[in-house]
């Protein structure tokens, strides 16, 4: 409650103006300051938050300089200050609420009580929350990354937030899924891929002979020129995969960037074909696998 002995009170009496209009001078004047540092403290102190996250980012080992890296911890930074903007608004609000002679003792009751109300009805909302949270500090995957997250929802990040995850899949759909549903999921776009070309050899072919043209066609695709930056390593041929009635699978696999390796497999599946039917042998290439 404000008294009507303090120096504001005396000093809008002293201008003129009467008792009653003192007090009400008295409660805006003080409201309007309580409001104001409110709005300078909430700027203020989400600046210094964004900072921080910023600067624990930048030293943190894990920190690699790229697009993705930055926008993570913006999104992290921008999470933190909305916390701590918050938590200054509310303190505002029960100095005001104090400032005009509220209990709130009856008010913080009511308010707990609903809050647990609310609470039981918004846990998946708060789980969501939480789990995008780590999500996002984990760097489990981000916009642009190739996941798998059920059987039948996979496809390419468009959105992350704390909230839900947007993919679309390879038909067009999109997906969206909340945080606090995704229990595992399969980053293909992490590090490096892997490109698995299966061939199949009939075993009237010789198949020293087409090993032999195999190997040399995956070293020279590795060496041209279009896919030097694509492939990290030579392709391998790892040999007989398995032995069916039609004849004996062959495997080739090739390391590359993240999310190029089915765009290798194809280009390497037609090469390896052609050559082998340059060579005479013959062949039937099955359907790709890709890892």
């Amino acid at each position: 409650m404000l008294r009507n002995d303090d120096y504001l009170y005396e000093l809008l009496r002293k201008i003129g103006l009467s008792r009653l209009g003192a007090q009400t001078g008295q409660y805006f004047v003080k409201i309007a300051l309580i409001l104001a540092i409110a709005m300078v403290a909430s700027r203020v102190g989400g600046a210094l938050a964004r900072r921080f996250v910023n600067s624990l980012g930048t030293r943190s080992a894990l920190y690699i300089e790229s697009p993705r890296a930055a926008q993570r911890i913006t999104t992290i930074g921008g999470v933190v200050a909305s916390l701590v903007r918050i938590a200054v608004w509310v303190l505002a609000a029960i100095y005001v609420f104090d400032l005009l002679g509220f209990n709130l003792g009856p008010l913080l009751a009511g308010a707990s009580i609903i809050g647990i109300a609310l609470g039981f009805g918004a846990q998946t909302l708060v789980r969501d929350f939480l789990s995008g949270f780590f999500i996002l500090v984990e760097d489990q995957y981000g916009v642009g990354d190739v996941v798998t997250v059920t059987e039948k929802v996979s496809g390419t990040i468009e959105e992350v937030n704390l909230r839900v995850t947007r993919l679309r899949g390879v038909d067009g759909t999109v997906w969206y899924v909340p945080n606090g549903e995704i229990r595992t999921v399969g980053n293909a776009a992490k590090d490096w891929a892997r490109a698995l070309v299966d061939i199949v050899l009939p075993y009237a072919s010789d198949s020293a002979t087409a090993l032999g043209a195999i190997a040399e066609e995956a070293q020279a695709f590795a060496e041209d020129p279009a896919w030097t930056d694509i492939v990290l390593e030579p392709p391998e041929v790892w040999g007989v995969e398995t032995v069916a009635a039609d004849g004996v699978t062959v495997r080739v696999a090739a390391k590359t960037v993240p999310t190029r390796n089915h765009a290798v497999a194809r280009a390497l599946r037609g090469r390896i074909a052609e050559r082998l039917r340059r060579d005479g042998i013959m062949v039937a290439v099955t359907t790709p696998t890709t890892r």
